[in-house]
């Protein structure tokens, strides 16, 4: 273990420490090797220390917030456009700061997880945008943790490289590489390998968003600066704008810190829970004076509401994650009402991810995923978005000629108003789709969940399953369905009700017919599937558990 006390010059919250008040430090919970000490050095985990002084317990606050919230609208009371927040909504003189210095044309935004082979692979994508990903798409596994902040390092510095185990090189050959936006973890996320000592002497695990923002911004954002661009974030899994302002604060306070102008710093938020939809433009307004726009969190957002709605009765269930498409109404309503708020406040309104994905290896599949990428994104671009994900490099020009057909040589469209777009509350809250669940739906989703759990549990954050690309979020779309289905008395269009022992059943056909490897950790995840799928309770990431006792 390795203790890390603030030098004596750090800028400290309220009295100077006694003898009974002990100065706030960290504690690293894992031996450092190889180089961590480049990430982890004095200075960088004293700047993380006095994050998590400043801004800890209000991040404790805003999650026990989430859970009240949460509670409210399981027992009824559905949520609405704040009256509270009125004036800010019809106050038409505010605008966001916009883009920054690189992120003017952001038309194609690729992701993906920060190993170092595919850190190359995007800078070398083509993309615009590199969302680089230390959340959903990696798993944090204290090396995948660190190792993703030395691959960032090394790419911004023009230093980075890469032989596989079999003496394949793989370097950065672009001339113009990818804008680099990265995501933190959210804010419910632990860093259970760095232990937070408090002013009290109370021992609590570190932020993961405030670690993975912290030792970036700390290394990197002169560096960025230099290089023409700068310190950008994507901010994921906000559910209010109490929310989006703590992270304002965190930046206003980064900035000052590290002698940044203000506003140098560049946030765009994803809109990917339920909560967060009825509250974009207070968000914008939070984040304003640092906000370059929103992003169409999808597959996030659906998870959200299964999750919020899991318990409030039949009209609140989904059919299979398959049938629930951009183009059911209660989407239609999302995110038409997202790239209306985006240009209002003159923020960029990014689309989502579709999760099709092409195979070399298979001719129909690449063009069968070619043509549902270029409708989604077809879609989007008509719709009026600035930009989109995509999860694969050769998805990019399909992509960018959607989205080059209606942007021509203009880097946005954030002159369409879309003032045709008028969204009420029972439009985001009507989940009526008309389809039954199937079997195959069901078995589906087992079959993913173990899958993707198995694999994060190895180190893997983003997985191809059957030609779509999984992601910790549409792993929660499968397992909160089933717990869903379980706990409403759900049956599948044969009529075989929907029970533990019948997805028990199911479990064990999928164990039975996965061809198993050494090293394989399928067991562990049928532990965590029992666990976040077949319990009584219902935890509010699988991720938390998944962690706590299985990840290194």
């Amino acid at each position: 273990m390795t203790l890390i006390e603030p030098p004596p010059t750090t800028a400290r919250r309220g009295p100077e420490p006694t003898a009974s008040t002990p100065a706030p430090h960290l504690r690293i919970e894992r031996p450092l090797e190889g180089r961590d000490r480049e990430i982890l050095t004095p200075a960088a985990l004293a700047f993380l220390t006095e994050l998590h002084d400043r801004f800890g317990r209000r991040r404790h606050d805003r999650l026990a917030a989430r859970e009240r919230r949460r509670f409210e609208i399981g027992n009824g009371d559905d949520p609405h456009f704040r009256s509270e927040t009125a004036h800010i909504r019809e106050d038409p003189s505010w605008r966001v700061a916009g883009a920054g210095p690189g992120l003017e044309d952001r038309r194609v935004e690729i992701t993906g997880p920060t190993d170092p082979k595919m850190t190359i692979n995007a800078l070398n994508s083509g993309a615009r945008v590199w969302l680089a990903d230390q959340e959903d798409a990696t798993s944090p596994t204290w090396r995948n943790v660190i190792g993703g902040q030395l691959s960032l390092f090394d790419a911004i510095r023009g230093q980075l490289s890469f032989t596989s185990p079999e003496g394949k090189e793989y370097r950065v050959t672009a001339e113009r590489t990818p804008t680099i936006v990265m995501r933190p973890r959210g804010w419910h996320l632990p860093e259970k390998h760095i232990t937070v000592i408090d002013r009290a002497g109370r021992e609590l695990p570190a932020s993961g968003s405030l670690v993975d923002y912290g030792l970036y911004v700390f290394h990197n954002a002169h560096a960025l600066i230099a290089a023409g661009r700068g310190p950008y974030f994507y901010l994921p899994k906000i559910e209010s704008a109490d929310e989006a302002r703590l992270w304002d604060d965190v930046f206003s306070f980064t900035e000052e810190r590290l002698g940044l102008a203000h506003g140098t710093i560049r946030a765009t938020v994803l809109i990917e829970t339920l909560p967060a939809a009825f509250e974009m433009e207070e968000i914008l307004f939070a984040l304003r004076d640092h906000c370059a726009g929103l992003n169409a969190g999808r597959w996030d957002y659906i998870f959200s509401i299964i999750k919020t709605y899991r318990g409030r009765g039949a009209r609140f269930v989904l059919p299979d994650r398959s049938e629930v498409t951009m183009t059911v109404p209660f989407m239609r309503a999302y995110t038409e009402l997202l790239v209306r708020t985006c240009h209002k406040r003159g923020a960029y309104a990014i689309g989502g991810m579709s999760a099709f994905i092409p195979n070399r290896r298979k001719p129909e599949v690449t063009e069968a995923a070619f043509e549902k990428v270029a409708a989604d994104k077809r879609r989007e671009a008509g719709d009026g978005f600035d930009g989109t994900w995509v999860a694969h490099p050769d998805l990019i020009p399909v992509a960018r000629a959607e989205f080059d057909a209606v942007l021509g040589e203009h880097e946005n469209q954030l002159d369409r108003l879309r003032e045709d777009v008028e969204v009420r509350p029972e439009q985001l809250l009507d989940l009526r789709i008309g389809l039954p669940i199937t079997a195959g739906g069901v078995r589906g989703n087992v079959a993913v969940a173990i899958r993707y759990i198995e694999a994060w549990l190895r180190g893997l954050g983003a997985v191809a399953i059957d030609d779509l690309m999984e992601d910790a979020a549409t792993a929660e779309i499968s397992r909160s369905q089933i717990w869903q289905w379980i706990h409403q008395d759900r049956s599948t269009a044969d009529g075989t009700r929907i029970t533990r022992e019948y997805v028990e059943g199911l479990l064990g056909d999928v164990l039975a017919d996965t061809t198993r490897f050494e090293g394989d950790r399928f067991d562990d995840a049928a532990e965590v599937f029992h666990e976040v799928a077949l319990r009584e309770e219902f935890p509010a990431f699988l991720t938390l558990p998944a962690y706590a006792k299985y990840l290194d």
